[in-house]
């Protein structure tokens, strides 16, 4: 027996709600990305999927990222193609919660450490295929640095999101997925690929990080 959904609307006021008043609508990336996923996730809903079980599976699809990346030459190819689709997964489950009306705090907590795992799961695969240690680990500490940095605003009284940097999850998930993609099509070059992939990560990370802090310091300190 399917469940009833929410619609369109009503997903986003309440994905509105659960962060912190954030309106989804107000930005040209953030809404259409979540009407997409919206799409997605209707029928995923209605089969009564639990939302944990989906966050696991993005989990494993980007532990899957890492062992295509392992076997190297055109594995890496499909590699590009999975992070994407790990991408869209962790959104779906978010979305999946809302739809249904299981939206929980434990989901909430589940669903960050899986993004983080994920996040260095990516940065792994790069390594792999021959990007530089020192930029995996440089990029992975900045990501994690942002996400705990705007956690621990929220904690202490910022009452939303902050700002939505450059560097968010699906931008995150777009720069890997394209430099593996580059890596696996040109195989001859794929460490070079994998490296521009770690630096670019890296870079866009610490503008992301930048903007963050420089928004988190004028709402704290006002």
């Amino acid at each position: 027996m399917s469940r009833e959904v929410l619609s369109r609307s009503a997903y986003l006021d309440r994905w509105q709600v659960l962060h912190g008043g954030y309106d989804p609508r107000s930005s040209r990336l953030v809404g259409p990305w979540l009407t997409t996923i919206y799409a997605l996730a209707r029928p995923v809903a209605r089969t009564g999927l639990p939302p944990d079980v989906v966050t696991l599976l993005g989990l494993a699809v980007s532990g899957l990222v890492v062992r295509l990346c392992a076997l190297g030459d055109r594995w890496v190819l499909l590699a590009a193609f999975v992070v994407g689709a790990s991408g869209v997964l962790d959104s779906l489950d978010g979305a999946v919660a809302v739809l249904t009306d299981r939206a929980t705090r434990w989901g909430a907590v589940l669903d960050s450490v899986v993004d983080r795992l994920s996040d260095v799961l990516y940065l792994v695969a790069l390594w792999l295929v021959g990007a530089p240690a020192w930029a995996c680990v440089a990029a992975g500490v900045v990501v994690l640095t942002q996400e705990y940095a705007r956690a621990r605003a929220t904690a202490i009284g910022m009452d939303d999101v902050g700002v939505v940097t450059i560097g968010e999850r699906p931008t995150r998930v777009i720069v890997v997925a394209m430099f593996l993609l580059g890596a696996g099509i040109y195989a001859a070059s794929g460490a070079w690929w994998a490296a521009l992939g770690a630096h670019a990560s890296l870079g866009v990370g610490l503008v992301a990080l930048t903007q963050l802090l420089v928004v988190v310091r004028r709402r704290l300190t006002t």
